[in-house]
C-alpha cells in the first residue's frame, strides 16, 4: 500500500511540473486575432521558470525566455497589412494559432450604447446581419467582470470571431459601423476589442494609482476590496428582491383563482377599466402605484394571417412584463430597456378574435407602455396596430423595491478586470461611448474623463493614440423654456474634453430619442466616429470631420456675434431655414429664447427683450429636439454656451 500511495505521488509530481512547465497564452493572442499593423507587436505569455521560448511567424523565428516567475514576452515591428498568417510557439510544449490578420485594432469601451448588440437594432437596418460576412472584420468580446484587488493579467475567456450572419449579432452595434466604414476606406483587417458595461460610470474605468488623485472615488473603491463585504451586499440584496417578488406574486389578484387566471383567453373584465396604450398608468385611475398592472386586448386577425410567423412589437415597457397570445406565454423582459419583439408561434392566432395580455410589473417610478414606440403585431407585408383601448386592471400594489447595489460599477473595477488584461495588446486607438451615467453629477467628469484618457495612454505605453468618443445624445421630455440640464453640463464636460491632444468627438444631438436612453440609430454614431478617426488617426487632412465647434463671441449692442471652428465649406440651418434652440441672457443671468442668424462664418443671437446681452446658449437642455445648426457636409453643431454661470 506504501508502496502505491509513493507511486501516486511520485506521478503526481510529474504532471504537476509537466503542466507548470507548459507555455500558456492570453485569451486574446488566439486563433482568428488581428495584430496592429506597422506597430511594436508584443506577443506575451507564461512558461516554467526561465524555459527557453521559441515563436516562429511569417518566415521568422524568435528566440526569448521567461523570467524566475514564468512571465515572457517579445516583440515584432513593422508587420504590414495582411493575411491570414499562422504562428507556432514552441516550449516544453507547442500552440499553434491560425487565422491571424495584420490591420487595425481598435478598443470599444464604455456603457450600454457601446456595449449594445447588433441584434438589438438589426430590424432598423434590414438585410445588415444577412449581408454582413466579411473575415476581415472582427470582434474580441471582453467578458463584464469586476475586480477591486489588482490589475489581473489575462480575461477569464473570450475568442476572435469575424463578421458573419451567426457572429454579427453580438458585435457592438456602434463598433460594426465604424469598422464597417472603416475597412471599406482602407481595406485592412479590423480587429474590434469590444470591452463595454452598461451603467458603468467613468471612474469605473481608472486605475488604481490615477483614481488616488480622486479621494472620494478612491475611498469607494478600497471599501469594494472586502470580499465579504460583496457577498454580504449581493446576498441582501438578492434575498429582498426575492422576497419582493414571491410577495407580489403571491399578492397578486390576477393568480388568486387558479381557474380564472387573468391570461386565459375567457376571463370576463367588465369590470375592468379602459385605458389608451401607449401610456402610463399613473395617469389613469390606478394613480401612481407600483406593483402589478395587468393589460387586456382583443383584436380581430384576418385568417390569411392565422398560419403565417408573426411578431408581436411592444415599443418598450417600464419595468418588466409578461406576455401571452390566446392564453400561451410567448415571452418575457426583466428590465425596462430592451425592445419588445416577441415572435408568436405559427398557428397561436386565431381567425377573428384573438386576446392579448401583458402583466407588466414596476418596481419604483411610473409603469406602462413607453410612449413614441411601435406597438403592433407584424407579419412580413402587413401589421395590425395595437395602440388605443386596452383593458386593465391593478393586480397587486407594493412598496417600493430599493434599487440593488450595483458593485460591478464601483470605481476601478472595470479597469482592473476589464482593460487592465489588454494593455499589452498593441491598438490602433480607442472609440468610447459613455457618459449617461455621470450625467446627475456632471461637474467632475471633465477632470474624471481627461484623467482616464490620460491613464490608459500611460499604461499602454504606446504614446497619445487616438481617443474618440461620442458626445450624448438628445434625451428626455422636451422643456419648453430654457433651463439648466444636467445631460447639457455633461456634453459641455465632453467638449472640453477636446482640450486633450489626439481626441475627436461624434456629436449625436440631433440622433437620440427622447423616450429611450438607448437610441436606434448607431449607424450614423460609427460613421461619424469613423469621420474622427479619418482626422485623428488616420491624418486625412481634407476630411470634415465635425459640426461646427463654438470659438468665441463679442457683444456688439444688443447682439451677440459667435464664431465657430470646423465650419466646413459654410454654416447652415437645417429645415427651415430659422436657427432655434438659441438662448440669451442679459445682466439678469436668466435666459429666455432668442432669435439667430447666419452671417458669413458667424451666427448673430439677440431678443428684444434683452438690450444688453452678457451671454448665450445653444441646445442647452437634456433634449434640444429643434436644434438645427449645421456645417453643410451635414455634421451637427455642438452644443454650448458662453457663460459659466
Amino acid at each position: 500500500m506504501k508502496k502505491l500511495y509513493l507511486q501516486f505521488f511520485i506521478f503526481f509530481i510529474f504532471i504537476s511540473i509537466t503542466t507548470f512547465s507548459q507555455v500558456k497564452l492570453p485569451k486574446l493572442i488566439s486563433d482568428g486575432m488581428v495584430l496592429q499593423r506597422n506597430s511594436d507587436v508584443k506577443i506575451w505569455g507564461w512558461a516554467a521558470s526561465n524555459e527557453n521560448v521559441s515563436i516562429h511567424f511569417i518566415g521568422s523565428t524568435y528566440q526569448t525566455k521567461a523570467d524566475d516567475k514564468g512571465n515572457w514576452d517579445f516583440q515584432i515591428s513593422n508587420l504590414k497589412a495582411g493575411g491570414p498568417y499562422k504562428m507556432e510557439i514552441n516550449a516544453s510544449n507547442s500552440i499553434k494559432i491560425n487565422d491571424i490578420m495584420i490591420g487595425d485594432v481598435w478598443v470599444c469601451s464604455g456603457q450600454s450604447n457601446m456595449e449594445l448588440p447588433m441584434k438589438r437594432v438589426s430590424w432598423n437596418y434590414p438585410g445588415e446581419i444577412e449581408n454582413s460576412e466579411n473575415k476581415y472584420i472582427r470582434q474580441f468580446l471582453v467578458p463584464d467582470k469586476y475586480n477591486f484587488d489588482e490589475p489581473q493579467n489575462d480575461l477569464s475567456s473570450g475568442s476572435w470571431m469575424y463578421a458573419s450572419p451567426e457572429n454579427t449579432p453580438d458585435f457592438s452595434a456602434t463598433a460594426y459601423f465604424f469598422a464597417k466604414q472603416l475597412y471599406e476606406k482602407y481595406k485592412v483587417p479590423v480587429g474590434l476589442i469590444n470591452s463595454a458595461l452598461g451603467g458603468s460610470p467613468v471612474e469605473a474605468w481608472i486605475s488604481e494609482n490615477t483614481l488616488k488623485e480622486f479621494p472620494k472615488y478612491y475611498n469607494e473603491a478600497k471599501i469594494f476590496r472586502d470580499s465579504i463585504l460583496i457577498k454580504i451586499t449581493e446576498d441582501y440584496d438578492r434575498a429582498r428582491s426575492n422576497a419582493w417578488y414571491n410577495l407580489l406574486h403571491k399578492e397578486d389578484d390576477g393568480f388568486k383563482d387558479p381557474k380564472n387566471i387573468w391570461y386565459d383567453t375567457n376571463l370576463n373584465t367588465s369590470n375592468w377599466s379602459s385605458v389608451t396604450v401607449p401610456g402610463y398608468w399613473a395617469n389613469s385611475q390606478v394613480g401612481p402605484v407600483i406593483g402589478s398592472v395587468w393589460f387586456r386586448k382583443k383584436i380581430d386577425i384576418p385568417s390569411y394571417l392565422t398560419d403565417k410567423p408573426a411578431l408581436l412589437i411592444l415599443g418598450r415597457i417600464k419595468d418588466s412584463d409578461s406576455v401571452f397570445v390566446n392564453g400561451e406565454f410567448i415571452g418575457t423582459t426583466g428590465y425596462e430597456w430592451p425592445p419588445r419583439r416577441y415572435k408568436i408561434p405559427v398557428g397561436l392566432l386565431r381567425e377573428d378574435e384573438n386576446t392579448i395580455t401583458v402583466r407588466i410589473i414596476c418596481t419604483s417610478g411610473i409603469g406602462g407602455f413607453v410612449p413614441d414606440k411601435e406597438y403592433k403585431i407584424e407579419w412580413e407585408h402587413n401589421s395590425v396596430n395595437l395602440e388605443g383601448d386596452w383593458k386593465f386592471h391593478l393586480g397587486s400594489e407594493m412598496p417600493i423595491l430599493a434599487a440593488q447595489t450595483f458593485i460591478r460599477w464601483k470605481p476601478m473595477g472595470l479597469y482592473n478586470a476589464m482593460i487592465a488584461p489588454l494593455i499589452n495588446y498593441s491598438i490602433r486607438g480607442v472609440i468610447w461611448y459613455q457618459g449617461e451615467s455621470n450625467a446627475g453629477r456632471p461637474f467632475d467628469y471633465f477632470n474624471l474623463f481627461s484623467a482616464m484618457i490620460n491613464d490608459w495612454r500611460n499604461n499602454w505605453n504606446e504614446g497619445n493614440f487616438p481617443f474618440l468618443f461620442v458626445q450624448l445624445p438628445n434625451y428626455m421630455d422636451v422643456k419648453d423654456q430654457p433651463s439648466e440640464s444636467g445631460w447639457a453640463m455633461l456634453r459641455e464636460a465632453q467638449l472640453q474634453t477636446l482640450s486633450v491632444p489626439n481626441t475627436g468627438m461624434a456629436v449625436t444631438i440631433d440622433i437620440g430619442e427622447w423616450s429611450d436612453i438607448h437610441p436606434l440609430d448607431k449607424k450614423d454614431v460609427g460613421e461619424r466616429l469613423f469621420l474622427a478617426a479619418e482626422k485623428v488617426a488616420y491624418d486625412d487632412k481634407d476630411v470634415i470631420y465635425s459640426g461646427p465647434i463654438y470659438q468665441s463671441m463679442k457683444i456688439e449692442g444688443n447682439k451677440i456675434i459667435l464664431t465657430f471652428t470646423n465650419i466646413g465649406s459654410g454654416l447652415e440651418a437645417k429645415g427651415d431655414g430659422e436657427l432655434k434652440s438659441f438662448s440669451i441672457a442679459g445682466a439678469d443671468k436668466q435666459f429666455i429664447w432668442a432669435k439667430a442668424k447666419i452671417e458669413g462664418d458667424n451666427v448673430i443671437v439677440w431678443s428684444d427683450e434683452v438690450s444688453k446681452p452678457i451671454a448665450a446658449r445653444y441646445a442647452w437642455a437634456d433634449n434640444p429636439v429643434d436644434a438645427n445648426l449645421y456645417n453643410k457636409e451635414g455634421l451637427p453643431a455642438s452644443p454650448f454656451r458662453t457663460d459659466e454661470f
